[in-house]
Order: C-alpha cells, then sequence, then structure tokens
C-alpha cells in the first residue's frame, strides 16, 4: 500500500492536508487531480496522523490509519474558555488517599489516555512502569530513605534544602510522606540516549495527572521517589526498567480520601512583552 490514499470522489482538492503535514511531504499539482506523496515520503513520515484527522471529508487514508480508525471530534464535549479554566483550576495534588487499591484496567485506561500526549517529531518515547503491588511499593520506598540517609551525609546542603532529616525520620517512625501511602505508583521512562525522551515523559505525565479525576482518581508528582530513581542506583537495579532507560517522572495513584470545594489563589503570572 501506498503512504496514503485519496478516495476522489470525496476530495474537495482544498489543499488543507497539503497545508497541515507537519513534514510538507503531501502535494496537490493542479486543481484536477488528488493529493499524492511527495518523493520520498515514506521514510519522512512520523505517523502523526494529521492529514486522516485534518481532512473534512474523510478522503484520505494513511497506510497506518484510516477515517473510520479515528473517532471523531465530538463538538458537544470541547470545552469552552470558562470550563477549560474550572478544569485546569479544580486540579488538586492529592497527599490522602483511601486504604483501596484501584482495578488494573482502571490504571490500564489511565495510562492509555496519557500515551496520547505529543512528543517530539511523534516519536512516542514514553515507556511506563506501574508498582501495583503495596508490599513493594513500601519496600521501594524504604531505598528512596536510604538514598535521602546517602544525601544527608554527602550533601548536606542540597538534602537540608529538601528537608531530608524529616522525611527520613516520618519514614523511621512509620509516617511516609514520600509517597503519602499512595497505594500505587506510576513511572514514565525513555531510553537516555533519546533528546526527546524526557520531555515527552513529562508531557505524558501532565496528560495522566489531568486524566484521573475523570476516573475517580487522585495523584500526586512523586518528587522524591523520581530523584531516587535517576541517581541511587539500588533502587534502579529494584526497579529493573529497561537497559538504557531512565525514570522521567513518578506519579502516586490512588483514591482520594477528601474532596476540595473551592478554586485556590495563586500568583498573577509574570509575563513579558517583546
Amino acid at each position: 500500500m501506498n503512504l496514503f490514499t485519496v478516495d476522489p470522489d470525496k476530495c474537495n482538492q482544498d489543499r488543507i492536508c497539503v497545508d497541515e503535514c507537519p513534514i510538507k511531504i503531501i502535494e496537490l499539482k493542479d486543481k484536477e487531480s488528488v493529493p499524492v506523496p511527495v518523493p520520498g515520503a515514506e521514510t519522512l513520515c512520523i505517523n502523526c496522523g494529521h492529514c486522516v484527522a485534518v481532512c473534512p471529508t474523510g478522503a484520505l487514508s494513511h497506510k497506518n490509519m484510516t477515517p473510520n480508525q479515528c473517532p471523531p471530534v465530538n463538538k458537544e464535549w470541547l470545552l469552552d474558555a470558562d470550563r477549560a479554566e474550572h478544569f485546569l483550576r479544580s486540579r488538586r495534588s492529592i497527599r490522602t488517599y483511601k486504604k483501596k487499591a484501584v482495578d488494573r484496567d482502571t490504571l490500564s485506561k489511565l495510562i492509555k489516555i496519557a500515551s496520547y500526549a505529543p512528543s517530539g517529531h511523534n516519536r512516542q518515547p514514553v515507556s511506563w512502569h506501574v508498582v501495583y503491588d503495596s508490599d513493594e511499593l513500601h519496600r521501594l520506598i524504604g531505598m528512596v530513605a536510604d538514598w535521602m540517609r546517602f544525601m544527608i551525609k554527602e550533601q548536606p546542603e542540597m538534602a537540608q534544602q529538601m528537608h531530608m532529616e524529616l522525611v527520613v525520620s516520618a519514614w523511621d517512625e512509620g509516617v511516609d510522606v514520600i509517597c503519602r501511602e499512595a497505594p500505587h505508583v506510576i513511572l514514565a521512562h525513555g531510553f537516555q540516549a533519546d533528546m526527546t525522551a524526557q520531555t515527552a515523559c513529562t508531557i505524558a505525565m501532565t496528560y495522566l495527572e489531568l486524566a484521573a479525576p475523570s476516573l475517580g482518581l487522585g495523584t500526586c508528582w512523586g518528587g522524591f521517589f523520581n530523584a531516587a530513581a535517576m541517581f541511587w542506583p539500588p533502587l534502579q537495579k529494584a526497579l529493573g526498567l529497561a537497559e538504557g532507560h531512565v525514570c522521567y517522572g513518578v506519579m502516586m495513584v490512588g483514591y482520594a480520601k477528601y474532596k476540595y470545594h473551592r478554586l485556590p489563589l495563586r500568583n498573577e503570572p509574570r509575563v513579558t512583552w517583546v
């Protein structure tokens, strides 16, 4: 099959696919023809699906996706500015969780939604690692505490800035302020040599965080766990990520114990114009 095909009965030669292709590998030679790939297009195509998604008549079918495989945009579900602002402002970092596991299907659905996040050149370099078992999570958090003990000894100034002594002291007393007793954590990781991986993981984790409330879930970024996963060899070995991969984001996940009822204030944005 060619890179893409165009149904001449549906195509209205509007050039939208030509204009919207991010790699500029579609051309329309004249008003009597249909769009065609430029020479070498198969090698250059990043499989983003823009051409299929933007065609108003559904005339264009990419070899990896057809219009029938791509759900239509539901205009009734689109947010206006007020609802978008409310949605984003109502997001909260959850630090108190119910003692209840989340079923794997729900977590899988959450990760699937997050996988639609944009990535550089549509490389989609994000891999996911779920620490589901609570006993295993407790063991790994203990390794995070060990990393903090190392930091307190070897890099005391940084440890002090991050209040690590307080965190370790709490852990030793049976209080988890590292992962807040969340039942699960989700890691986003990618190949260290891929220059797009870190940013892609951060964006994907943001998608995951924003999608979580729609599934009844609460989340919080696991900064301590993420730092230890990046720099503490015992934890890296225990996680067993793919060779050459680095953890670029950790999210606590569970059912929030409490509900929030108001939208708190934030500082005014600092903006410069040129």
